[in-house]
């Protein structure tokens, strides 16, 4: 008898051991699936759907190829998102963005001191070259830099004077106001010194001049320069991007996208622009249109 209640308890021992056991798998099961669940909730909080409004981009027209291609990737990227854009120059931009009637005020040169007390702050989002340009028929190759300087002074007003034809230079720049002019004769050197022929209020305003007019000379953005007018050389060095970085071509200038406050006291959806803007894909962008990408 004594043998058979000794064997009934280890049937029970091992009856409870098996329902332990069981018990702990399901527990661990359990866990395996809220584990899952938790990732699955941490995706839907991630997801770009959930990002929705407006964003009002108001600015440089030089920085127009770039914005534009930003605006189509982040707007695929994040649906719920409408990103309009203004391009009205860089002054226009930065008063914008100041007064609250824009987001982000694009600009082409950095801000002034004026602006900044204002209360604009200067998020630099890519490097740009400036490219001198002339009309296909010149056969100048390049220019040194005093040469530029006094061609947009006055002091040089003939293509001969410079190795070319006997063909009077006619001088075509932006119109006041423009960030790419600012840039332009601030690191010249000459501000309010330019002998204009013509001042144009675009960049595409200016490559058309420039395009159609013989003895013509212009400058616009690096990322805007296509075949309708020749690059000039200047001090020897071609305007590309390779050159810029490597200090070999002095026309350089920063792209800015300005915010009335830093970039962390703006509103979710432009904090999530500026984070795709400065992300490995935003800096692709910029290096696809011709900009010189920022760390």
């Amino acid at each position: 008898m004594r043998k058979i209640i000794e064997f009934q308890k280890i049937l029970a021992m091992a009856g409870a051991c098996v329902l332990m056991m069981g018990s702990l798998t399901a527990c661990g099961g359990n866990e395996t699936n809220n584990s899952s669940a938790v990732g699955n909730a941490g995706n839907s909080v991630a997801s770009n759907e959930e990002i929705s409004g407006t964003i009002q981009i108001v600015g440089s027209t030089s920085m127009e190829k770039f914005s534009n291609a930003l605006r189509e990737v982040f707007m695929e990227k994040y649906p719920e998102v409408t990103v309009n854009a203004e391009f009205v120059g860089s002054g226009a931009g930065i008063e914008a963005v100041v007064s609250g009637t824009a987001d982000v005020g694009n600009s082409s040169r950095n801000l002034k001191e004026d602006e900044l007390k204002a209360g604009a702050v200067e998020n630099i989002v890519a490097i740009d070259g400036i490219a001198v340009c002339a009309d296909p028929t010149n056969t100048v190759e390049g220019l040194e830099k005093q040469q530029l300087i006094d061609i947009y002074t006055g002091k040089i007003t003939n293509w001969s004077e410079v190795g070319g034809v006997d063909a009077p230079i006619v001088v075509v720049g932006r119109e006041a106001g423009s960030g790419t002019r600012g840039a332009f004769e601030e690191l010249l050197g000459i501000e309010d010194a330019c002998a204009y022929a013509n001042e144009l209020d675009s960049t595409g305003a200016v490559m058309a001049k420039v395009a159609a007019t013989p003895g013509a000379i212009g400058y616009v953005s690096l990322d805007a320069l296509d075949d309708s007018v020749i690059a000039l050389k200047l001090d020897g060095a071609e305007a590309t991007a390779e050159n810029i970085k490597a200090d070999a071509y002095f026309l350089a200038r920063p792209f800015v996208m300005a915010t009335k406050g830093a970039i962390s006291e703006q509103n979710e959806v432009v904090q999530t622009w500026f984070d795709f803007v400065y992300s490995a894909e935003g800096q692709d962008v910029a290096a696809r249109v011709g900009l010189i990408t920022v760390e």
